[in-house]
């Protein structure tokens, strides 16, 4: 597997998958460790959103796969952003990624709900008061760029669980799907998938 357009350490290994609770429980108690396990959380979160796009094409469901590759696409912006941080601190960006259990999109998305939902409530917010008790402005920023973003992956994964029919109905990328709006998905960069187009923060049509 080639990790494009992150910067640090990638480590593949064969079993298991280290994912973003994980390496969140594995987090010690500075700023620091909590941006390498933000690192490694994001990587690993690229690589399997990857898998699950893989899954959701060869399963029919088209739009809920560019949801996957727009997702991993902002998730490879945020381990960049917690690099740079890590970079400044004088330390190297290291991650170890896991091959993805891939099971039925559904399962996929209910597992990218439940990572997205740890994310949003309980492992940003974490590491945001952390950082701002240790004053360190560039980390607060790059936890809460990271934590819009998942607030609003998540909203998708629900949406998309909720009308997984017509989801895959939909083949032309997400517009045009009962009550679905556009949200960021990551607050800048822009990034091309199949089906979408994440620029400016937004997800469009393709």
């Amino acid at each position: 597997m080639k990790m494009q357009g992150v910067a640090g350490v990638i480590t593949l290994v064969c079993m298991g998958l280290v994912g973003m609770a994980s390496a969140a429980e594995a987090a010690g108690k500075t700023t620091l460790d909590n941006l390498q396990a933000a690192f490694n959380g994001e990587s690993n979160a690229k690589a399997k959103y990857e898998s699950f796009a893989v899954k959701a094409d060869a399963e029919g469901y088209k739009s809920v796969a560019s949801l996957f590759r727009a997702a991993a696409a902002s998730e490879t912006i945020h381990a960049r952003r917690h690099a740079a941080v890590i970079k400044k601190l004088g330390a190297e960006p290291k991650a170890t990624v896991g091959k993805p259990e891939v099971k039925s999109t559904k399962e996929n998305l209910e597992a990218a709900l439940a990572g997205e939902t740890y994310e949003k409530e309980t492992m940003y917010p974490a590491f945001i008061k952390l950082a701002e008790t240790e004053k360190n402005k560039d980390a607060v920023m790059s936890f809460k760029g990271a934590l819009a973003a998942e607030v609003e992956h998540a909203k998708l994964y629900k949406q998309a669980l909720a009308e997984l029919d017509a989801w895959k109905a939909a083949l032309q990328g997400v517009s045009g799907l009962p009550g679905l709006r556009l949200h960021p998905v990551c607050r800048s960069g822009a990034a091309e998938v199949p089906g979408l187009l994440v620029t400016e923060g937004k997800v469009h049509n393709g």
